[in-house]
């Protein structure tokens, strides 16, 4: 196998050097003793890190931006999986025109997006529960589901479904016990990226949220325009930390490959 230059190393070298010096920074700043945002700093302390289990808002926040990626991600994956396979193995008329509006979420702006949902459920007096902001995000991840979902379902082979069904399986155990081992790695792929996404998403949420449907990006959105303590900087690193612990613990169990692009270890 023929191994990078000199050049190919340095470049190599700078480019992860430009991702990671942000994440860096921020987890330096988080263990300032100083009640601003500061770097360097004199000394190093975990008073902005206790600071988080002292303020419920961040905490309630955290808590509902689980339970609303968890709920996204699952019905967004429930609704891609059977559009999957429909548009992986049939050919009719407008099936390109069904793939576009399924991925259309992808090319409009957020800030649209947000703003067609705020005048939407204002209309339909929904604004402000927890279900509507889960509607809207739905709406988000639904792409990153049926793009995954759509991978494992192209090319599938039908003939071990074929013979659950020749065996007297209903359609329904054919797609439990046979289908959906089969396109799991997709399944799993699309919930995941779904759930980073709406836990993530700050933009078009920001329109649709409520002071009792704060999820963590718009708290901590909040809490940077309003103050300017390290707070964010310490939620930041532990979002860090336990995101790369997640993914650890992911390569380890099952294997990244495996959930993300469908490889076998």
């Amino acid at each position: 196998m023929k191994q990078n230059g000199f050049l190919g190393l340095a470049y190599n070298a700078l480019f992860l050097t430009f991702i990671l010096a942000p994440l860096v920074v921020v987890m330096l700043v988080a263990f300032t003793d100083k009640g601003y945002i500061s770097m360097p700093f004199d000394g190093a302390s975990l008073r902005w890190f206790r600071a988080i289990l002292e303020n419920g808002d961040i905490v309630s926040a955290f808590w509902l931006s689980v339970r609303l990626a968890f709920a996204a991600a699952t019905i967004g994956v429930v609704l891609a999986v059977p559009a999957a396979l429909a548009i992986a193995r049939y050919r009719f008329p407008g099936r390109g025109a069904l793939m576009g509006f399924f991925l259309s979420p992808m090319m409009i702006p957020a800030v649209v997006l947000g703003i067609a949902f705020l005048r939407f459920l204002s209309l339909l007096k929904l604004g402000g529960s927890f279900w509507a902001l889960v509607a809207t995000h739905v709406v988000i991840v639904l792409p990153y589901a049926l793009r995954l979902a759509l991978s494992s379902a192209v090319g599938l082979d039908r003939d071990a479904e074929r013979a659950a069904l020749s065996c007297g399986a209903s359609r329904f155990t054919a797609f439990r016990r046979v289908v959906l081992p089969m396109i799991r790695t997709g399944v799993a792929g699309g919930w995941l990226l779904s759930f980073i996404q709406s836990f993530d998403e700050l933009t078009m949420t920001i329109f649709v949220a409520t002071p009792g449907t704060t999820t963590l990006p718009v708290a901590m959105y909040n809490q940077i325009a309003q103050t300017i303590d390290p707070l964010v900087t310490s939620v930041s690193a532990v979002l860090i930390v336990g995101t790369v612990v997640l993914m650890v613990v992911l390569d380890r169990l099952v294997g990244l490959d495996r959930i993300l692009i469908g490889e076998v270890r």
